[in-house]
């Protein structure tokens, strides 16, 4: 497995994936399935720990590692007799060439419907990488029934050859978490990466019609900035940047401090390959606003208030619906806690280690 999407400090999106799938498969790790997890650079103290059945292989190589450095090592090993089964690979690229059978995720198409939002080279590798990957592996698993679908559209991938396995959930600290954030006053809340596509413009527009009616309120977007983030801050009015706060990085327990504290957690985004903060927010007992776009209605299930992503005033609707109705904010976060049951890393890495084990 390559497992340098989990070996990072911040980690987010899909390398919690990669870090969740191996602490499942390092505790199932068995003298008949056993694990190489091959890494660019010494592991991290918070990955799990070597055991006799998990190991991990360390790979020098600076540039282009999954297509020159790893694909020799595996070459090199296979000819001195190291007998692997099946190559998985959590987030879109195999090794070029890869002696072995291989497995790869597919998180989310955006790079076909969002090009404008990565950088030429990110998008050249996305591109070409990920039809190399999808053609040459012998499955592919994708994390939403919507990824599935859009890489049958797009690549024309027998269905078969697909298997949906959602991401888990589970919270990373104490659900009574405070935030050193102090806010001072009721806020809407967004958690996400900062770029076009997560469709913040419209959040900040509906959150101006809102705030003429309730003054008293801020917009608190958290995340690290994405590619054209600018254009977000540009589009804030002037008159309403010193309600809106941009809190950049934040620690897990900062995160979810302001989601227990938040009025809502709004995730206006125009497309999502899974949306795995409509499930911490529902956890940490905070009603959600979520766009009707991807895999988010897939997602979030009944535990949602829907809104049209491309619609302003849907969306302000939906912010005074929640706020004059108290009996729909406590049956949204009733069925929030009944939603979240449905996803776990531990489902997740069972069905995972499923389809490795029967390549």
């Amino acid at each position: 497995m390559d497992g340098n999407e989990a070996n990072v400090e911040h980690k987010v999106g899909v390398s919690v994936y990669t870090l969740q799938l191996l602490h499942y498969f390092q505790k199932h790790a068995t003298e008949t399935v056993q694990f190489i997890i091959y890494l660019r650079q010494s592991p991290s103290s918070d990955l799990p720990k070597e055991t006799s059945f998990f190991k991990y292989q360390v790979v020098s190589g600076r540039f282009l590692w999954s297509q020159i450095f790893l694909p020799f090592h595996l070459w090199k090993n296979k000819l001195f007799g190291e007998k692997l089964d099946v190559f998985f690979s959590p987030a879109h690229y195999i090794p070029r060439f890869c002696p072995y059978k291989t497995v790869v995720t597919i998180h989310d198409l955006s790079y076909l419907y969002f090009p404008n939002e990565f950088l030429k080279k990110d998008l050249y590798q996305l591109e070409k990488w990920t039809a190399y990957a999808l053609k040459k592996s012998s499955s592919i698993i994708a994390v939403s029934k919507t990824t599935k679908k859009d890489l049958i559209k797009e690549y024309e991938i027998p269905e078969n050859k697909i298997s949906v396995v959602y991401n888990g959930y589970e919270h990373l600290s104490s659900p009574m978490s405070v935030s050193s954030l102090k806010i001072g006053a009721p806020y809407i809340l967004y958690v996400g990466t900062l770029q076009p596509r997560k469709n913040i413009q419209t959040l900040v527009k509906s959150f101006a019609v809102f705030k003429k009616h309730h003054p008293e309120f801020k917009l608190v977007l958290v995340g690290k900035k994405g590619w054209l983030t600018e254009t977000i801050f540009s589009s804030i009015p002037e008159g309403l940047r010193q309600d809106v706060i941009f809190t950049g990085y934040i620690s897990e327990e900062e995160k979810n401090g302001l989601y227990r504290n938040a009025f809502c957690f709004v995730l206006p985004s125009l497309y999502e390959g899974f949306g795995i903060p409509l499930l911490e927010a529902m956890f940490h007992s905070c009603p959600v606003i979520s766009s009707f776009a991807s895999s988010l209605p897939e997602i979030g299930g009944e535990a949602c208030l829907y809104f049209d992503p491309k619609s302003v005033s849907d969306l302000e609707g939906k912010l005074e619906e929640l706020f004059s109705n108290k009996e729909l904010r406590k049956e949204l976060i009733l069925k929030g806690k009944k939603q979240i049951s449905y996803f776990s890393w531990k489902k997740a890495g069972q069905e995972t280690l499923d389809i490795l084990t029967r390549q």
